[in-house]
């Protein structure tokens, strides 16, 4: 049965006469459930009382979490991915929806153009007197800080309330006396040292800071690259919840002390032990509302796919410390868990996921995309009125590639494995009658390499074409490497472009593990028989981010006008 949103869907491209009638069974595979997305490539909730991980299979690097009453939000890093820090929300911690972003630009003019892998960091979401607050740090900045009262709505303005090199993954904590805080870590590459959790006294309003900085814990000689700090207090104990032993191999460790400086007693709560769930650790302590239930996210890097969000459960032992996950042999660390049952949270909740697929139904896009830097309103339009998005090319001065544009959409991959397709269409821009050359869109896979299949505008004409660039990160230039011509001058026919992701292999499951994964190219002009084109292409994460996949439109001149790229969806299946 279709949903009342699916029938207004079908009607309205009835009425309008735009869009065919489209393969109901992927539609209802991806349906919409009491207003939730719920996705066809990746689900985490078992249907059986149980759930798997990760809750959420894509790149929601470190996580943190809040409970207000019966609602769970979730903030995550974003560095220049823009709309920037990424709001989610769930009222059973195994169902996630996104629902809006705290920053819809940041501020420095520097990320105007894209600014890899810098920006927002580690980020933290607190609750306190009815104000929502998510602190980030940025490595080249110093801490922010946004508020608001509705974590669904608008964001204040990011203010800069602590300059400062290389202080990273800040966390609030506001005390019974009035008194608060910012824990935090440093980031070698610009402060010099890390290794190091520090602390420095926050005016209460989150409107600035007191005093100096100071190092409460260094974790040299025990626990290098200890980092992500996160601060609770239960009891007469302060604990901060701190990764350690970097991204992809480290574990969790834990500091208590009952004086906010310190000195702090230090345990591992967690590492990877038998399981393959490498690094496990930097995350979020939350509680159920009611059963007195104790859980913890954490993320898991794996590459390409990026750093996936895992839910673990947690008990507090007769000392007064955690242990997270599944503790087998009674030592204190726990292990990650694969499958366990569900938080007890009072009642059941429906299954939700992180939207993937776009039908351009809206005047603005889904919440899933980000560009590569701030955007600008000329780069795209979203035409409810025809349920499409034009992407309107643009010129990137001094851009050697795709990775240095920022008018690149682009989303996280939401699973091991799945299918894009997106139906398109190229109108060029023409003087005198023809085409203007070069300009093109079209679907892409970015990290550090980057392939696209894409329609390009020629002097004779419109061509498919399947390219890819090895070490874009590097300078290198985009080297095509097949193409076919569909069209003569003028606009082009539609055509349903889709790439395939496919993970290859995992190398080395317990020391590093280098997930392989690969993405293969496939066209079509009637969306139903499709003919491969191109090479396949190994997929390779980004800086600091997994690889993404979208859309782009770009040009190699400058002119008065620009041509587009008409985008009818954007499909994510198995």
């Amino acid at each position: 049965m279709l949903t009342l949103c699916q029938r207004r869907r079908l009607n309205n491209r009835s009425n309008m006469g735009i869009k065919k009638y489209f393969l109901l069974v992927s539609v209802l595979s991806t349906a919409l459930s009491a207003g939730a997305y719920v996705s066809e490539v990746w689900n985490p909730d078992l249907g059986n009382g149980k759930y798997k991980n990760p809750v959420i299979n894509a790149d929601y690097s470190d996580p943190d979490v809040v409970r207000v009453g019966d609602d769970f939000y979730m903030v995550a890093s974003s560095f220049t991915c823009i709309p920037a820090l990424p709001i989610l929300h769930s009222n059973d911690m195994v169902n996630w929806t996104i629902i809006g972003a705290a920053a819809n630009e940041l501020s420095d003019k520097a990320f105007d153009v894209p600014s890899h892998g810098n920006g927002v960091w580690a980020p933290s979401i607190r609750f306190h007197n009815g104000e929502y607050y998510v602190c980030y740090g940025d490595p080249d900045r110093g801490i922010y800080m946004i508020k608001t009262r509705d974590p669904q709505g608008q964001w204040d303005e990011p203010m800069l309330i602590y300059e400062a090199v290389g202080v990273i993954d800040p966390c609030p904590y506001w005390d019974e006396d009035g008194k608060a805080y910012i824990a935090h870590g440093y980031a070698g590459s610009r402060a010099g040292v890390k290794s190091i959790i520090g602390m420095i006294e926050m005016v209460p309003d989150g409107t600035g800071v007191i005093g100096q900085d100071k190092v409460i814990y260094d974790g040299h000689l025990e626990n290098p690259t200890i980092e992500g700090a996160k601060m609770y207090k239960r009891g007469d104990w302060y604990y901060i919840f701190s990764p350690a032993g970097g991204v992809a191999t480290g574990w969790q460790e834990v500091l208590r002390s009952k004086n906010p400086w310190g000195p702090y007693e230090v345990r591992n709560v967690m590492e990877q032990g038998d399981t393959d769930i490498n690094g496990p650790h930097q995350g979020a302590w939350v509680d159920t509302p009611d059963s007195g239930e104790d859980w913890f996210f954490h993320f898991q890097d794996k590459g390409p796919y990026g750093r996936v969000v895992h839910l673990q459960p947690m008990v507090w032992d007769e000392d007064g410390w955690p242990v997270i996950g599944v503790d087998k042999d009674g030592d204190g660390r726990g292990e990650p868990v694969t499958t366990y049952k569900k938080p007890n949270v009072g009642k059941t909740y429906p299954n939700a996921n992180p939207v993937e697929s776009d039908e351009f139904d809206t005047v603005d896009l889904g919440l899933q995309w980000q560009w590569n830097a701030n955007p600008q309103a000329l780069w795209a339009y979203c035409d409810a009125a025809n349920s499409q998005l034009r992407l309107f090319s643009h010129f990137t001065e001094g851009a050697k590639s795709l990775y240095d544009c920022g008018n690149v959409l682009l989303q996280k991959f939401p699973a091991e494995n799945f299918t894009v397709t997106a139906k398109v269409q190229l109108v060029p821009n023409t003087k005198n009658g023809k085409n203007m050359v070069g300009e093109r869109g079209g679907i892409v896979v970015m990290g550090y390499d980057f392939a696209d299949l894409c329609l390009e505008s020629r002097e004779d004409g419109i061509y498919l074409v399947q390219g890819d660039c090895v070490k874009a990160n590097k300078g290198a230039e985009e080297t095509k490497v097949a193409d076919v011509k569909i069209s003569d001058n003028g606009e082009s026919p539609w055509v349903w472009l889709r790439v395939k992701i496919s993970r290859t292999g995992v190398k080395q499951p317990k020391s590093k593990p280098e997930y392989e994964c690969q993405a293969d190219f496939s066209y079509s002009l009637d969306g139903k028989k499709y003919q491969a084109l191109g090479r396949s292409f190994k997929v390779i994460e980004g800086h600091w981010i997994g690889a993404k996949v979208g859309l782009f439109c770009i040009r190699p001149w400058k002119t008065n006008d620009s041509g587009w790229l008409n985008v009818d969806f954007f499909r994510v299946t198995k």
